[in-house]
């Protein structure tokens, strides 16, 4: 195939999206290829879009999946951390409501002896954003050079930042795309799309939360299962020590859905307190990162209670631009929601939640809309709780009070009281381990 410029290409698109189309397997010349063509601007975005919904109507063979990270991968520029004087390790959570924990984890496991070079990213829709919530704290800045990430690593230990443009680029378009022409939801670019960035940031160790559950961009476990094996097998294939939690996500973490909310959450959680189900899964995930990084001879509950993971998080903070010490913005606006009868509450839906949050102004619709600090909700009882009639069960906070009426409209439905403690059923938060064989 020709170009109008006179540029040979090696195949023709066509003939991809009709071998993908008829359930064929691509070859790894085919997925380079394509790849890089579409990142250079000679396969057309309609183009790509046709293939990635015939990947998702049909699928990827481990193969063909592997091919299409790597080539994700080249597409870009890789880091490296091999001048630093500890391992590293990172996490990757599938995104859910009142999912704060990559803010007390980081410091926590640099407080162990890894370095935690944490790329995260916004918020869109009912999941929160890791950077919108530090951006709460006055002066932090989420933005980094390469060389001011490897220095804050080696001082401090630990960064939160944002993903710079070089990081599979291809994936940036890709992404964009999927989200505007119904094919999100294909797990094989889902396992690509997250593996290409984690192994193009260099970590020694990465450990993945996939969630599952209504508040969860996987509702089924099945489904669920089989992106955490993916993921396994994208990072081990690419040598990187790789391991997946899924966790429960039907229940919104901890007690607080918002930006500021989730910060002070967070910083109780540091400080040795903090809702339990918030402390068990920081700590299942910081032991994780350590037994991939060599260090599971060390318990990360300690430096929890003897103030080392407090001491990282002021430093990092503080490294960033940020003031550690800062009042955190809180709404000009609350509302509380209160229990309408005596008994038990036997269900508190993270979906509904984490709607009624993103309504409030805690989230955006699209990538460019601004976030409220001070917005979202906080519920004062979790499945399992006693509560009486008119106690107060949600406090829903925003600047602009007009937002009220569409949060609570979210929540219609979002909680269910019972009579006693017979109709509740308590879940596991970590539903499984997936690990190489």
């Amino acid at each position: 195939m020709r170009l109008d410029g006179g540029v040979s290409e090696s195949f023709d698109t066509v003939d991809i999206i009709r071998a993908k189309r008829d359930r064929q397997e691509l070859t790894s010349e085919q997925i380079a290829w394509t790849i890089d063509a579409y990142t250079r601007g000679v396969v057309a975005d309609e183009q790509m879009s046709a293939l990635a919904m015939a990947i998702l109507l049909n699928g990827m063979n481990r193969r063909e999946i592997g091919d299409w990270t790597a080539a994700m991968i080249a597409s870009g520029e890789r880091m490296d951390f091999g001048s630093l004087s500890r391992p590293t390790a990172d996490k990757h959570s599938t995104g859910g409501v009142g999912d704060k924990i990559t803010l007390p984890l980081a410091p926590l496991v640099a407080a162990c002896g890894v370095a935690v070079p944490q790329l995260s990213g916004r918020g869109l829709g009912h999941t929160g954003g890791t950077l919108d919530k530090l951006e709460s704290i006055p002066g932090w800045r989420a933005d980094l050079s390469n060389e001011e990430m490897l220095a804050q690593l080696e001082d401090v230990g630990a960064v939160i930042c944002a993903a710079g443009s070089g990081l599979a680029p291809a994936d940036k378009r890709l992404y964009a795309l999927r989200d505007v022409t119904g094919t999100v939801e294909a797990i094989p670019l889902i396992a690509s799309s997250i593996m290409s960035k984690k192994i193009a940031e260099g970590t020694g160790a990465l450990v993945l939360d996939v969630k599952v559950g209504s508040g969860a961009f996987m509702k089924d476990r099945d489904q669920a299962t089989e992106l955490a094996r993916t993921m396994v097998e994208l990072g081990t294939d690419a040598g990187v020590h790789t391991v997946a939690l899924l966790t429960d996500m039907s229940v919104p973490l901890g007690l607080t859905a918002g930006n500021a909310l989730e910060v002070r959450e967070s910083v109780e959680v540091l400080a040795g307190g903090g809702p339990a189900d918030v402390v068990e899964l920081t700590l299942a995930l910081a032991r994780e990162m350590l037994a991939g990084a060599g260090k599971d001879d060390i318990d990360p509950a300690d430096a929890l209670t003897d103030g080392r993971a407090m001491d990282a998080w002021r430093a990092m903070i503080s490294a960033q631009g940020g003031d550690p010490d800062a009042e955190l913005p809180r709404a000009a606006e609350t509302q509380q929601v209160t229990a309408d009868a005596d008994g038990v509450l036997t269900r508190l839906d993270a979906f509904q939640v984490g709607v009624a949050a993103w309504r409030l102004g805690a989230g955006r619709a699209r990538k460019e809309d601004p976030v409220q600090a001070g917005a979202g909700v906080e519920w004062h009882a979790r499945p399992g709780d006693a509560v009486q009639v008119g106690q107060p069960l949600l406090t829903l906070h925003t600047d602009t009070p007009d937002r009220f009426d569409r949060a609570l409209e979210a929540l219609d439905g979002a909680w269910q009281i019972a009579p006693d403690h017979t109709a509740y059923t308590s879940s596991a938060l970590i539903v499984d381990r997936i690990a190489a064989p």
